[in-house]
């Protein structure tokens, strides 16, 4: 676990926010993820979709809510109903994908609906094709199945 406090990780990650002009929370690296995650600071919600969740893998211990496909305002609607009974509003959420553009706008989404507290973890699960990054690159905890 990391010896930063997450208070200083979720004030980095509110700078990065700033710096890249984000519509949410903030931002945070994989392994800024874990650290908030293993200290009880913030819940982690995978939003890829299930055969992702179950056999690339997952973060132990995490929910998936699947971001929609079509994006219609119906199933964005009906993500964030499903969301709301993950966590609720006021909660700080990680919000994690295949590369961090899903959770990019996951978190976009949540935050014009309430979620106060919504971050995108930077890389994602598999980080971007080709790049050698994300969360399983990091060598963080993750299972399948």
């Amino acid at each position: 676990m990391s010896s930063e406090s997450p208070d200083t990780i979720f004030q980095r990650a509110a700078d990065r926010a700033k710096q890249m002009g984000l519509p949410y929370a903030g931002a945070v690296t994989p392994a800024e993820a874990n650290a908030l995650h293993e200290a009880g600071a913030a819940r982690i919600v995978d939003v890829r979709t299930t055969p992702e969740y179950t056999q690339v893998g997952h973060i132990p211990h995490t929910p998936l809510v699947v971001w929609p496909r079509d994006g219609d305002d119906s199933s964005l609607e009906s993500f964030v109903r499903e969301m709301r009974q993950v966590a609720t509003p006021n909660e700080p959420l990680l919000l994690l994908c295949r590369s961090g553009s899903r959770s990019h706008y996951a978190a976009h989404l949540l935050t014009h609906n309430g979620y106060t507290r919504a971050y995108n973890i930077l890389e994602g699960f598999e980080g971007p094709p080709g790049s050698g990054k994300g969360w399983l690159a990091a060598g963080l905890p993750s299972e399948k199945g």
